[in-house]
């Protein structure tokens, strides 16, 4: 495994170190990592998996294979300039910042080995689903070097990178609507006579259950659904309030908005 710097030290840059020394994908000293301006969150690291802090002189940005770009995108642009100069002409480049296309990369950091991905925050306890897209650059080799890298955070598929917008508004922002729905199944239930944390732990193990047979993949969800829902049965009388209520278009109009917005954020940086 190459010497990999990460560039961002937050949730995501740390949940991916997390899987890759976990995992002893790869040895800690092979790991250096930098941030804008966290020194808290640099020694954190360094201390929770005995990483190495890139120093001033950037020599170890100089020497990787891998630069793993984790700041935020508001950062990008302004980070693209204070490492270009220091990357050596074979490094790849592994992206987890959302919105920031290949191409843009590419015209601040040379034309290079460049994947982007989409993890999601379930990378924090090795439950992502990641998605990849790279350009013609990366060669087989890296391809599955850089799967390897993203299966120490959990499952991935490669995309086109058209793709990666909707993958975003599924899986990236995913979490965020599991857990929505979560706060509103714990509150009805709560409301009529529930404690919060049995209702919690009710809803947890029910969302764990289905994800199983749904992983199973042998039936459609929709079969699924059928199996629980007896004719004049209460899991009937609740999916037709669901419907009353028009929640299939809700959940169209959620992914159709959080996919746009992807777009939107992508054209500020191109």
């Amino acid at each position: 495994m190459s010497k990999i710097v990460f560039i961002g030290a937050g949730a995501m840059a740390e949940a991916i170190i997390n899987g890759l020394t976990k995992e002893e994908k790869v040895l800690p000293a092979q790991i250096h990592v930098t941030n804008k301006s966290d020194i808290d969150q640099l020694e954190h690291l360094k201390q929770t998996y005995n990483v190495q802090i890139v120093c001033e002189e950037k020599k170890a940005i100089t020497e990787a294979n891998i630069i793993v770009l984790a700041m935020k995108p508001k950062d990008a642009i302004d980070a693209f300039g204070e490492i270009a100069s220091y990357l050596n002409e074979g490094a790849m480049i592994i992206s987890v910042i959302a919105g920031v296309s290949i191409q843009t990369i590419s015209t601040h950091l040379g034309t290079r080995p460049i994947a982007r991905v989409m993890p999601n925050t379930s990378a924090a306890v090795g439950l992502s689903a990641s998605a990849v897209s790279w350009n013609d650059l990366v060669s087989e080799k890296s391809k599955l070097e850089v799967i390897d890298i993203l299966e120490a955070i959990g499952s991935v598929k490669v995309v086109d990178e058209e793709d990666l917008h909707v993958v975003t508004a599924l899986a990236g922002s995913g979490p965020a609507y599991l857990y929505y729905f979560a706060e509103q199944f714990e509150a009805a239930a709560v409301q009529h006579g529930l404690t919060s944390a049995d209702a919690r732990q009710l809803f947890i193990q029910t969302m764990e259950g289905a994800a199983q047979m749904l992983k199973k993949g042998d039936v459609e969800p929709s079969e699924l659904r059928r199996k629980v829902t007896s004719p004049g049965g209460t899991t009937e009388a609740g999916v037709e309030q669901l419907i009353h209520h028009k929640v299939d278009e809700a959940i169209f109009a959620c992914i159709d908005a959080a996919q746009n917005k992807s777009r939107v954020l992508g054209k500020q940086y191109e």
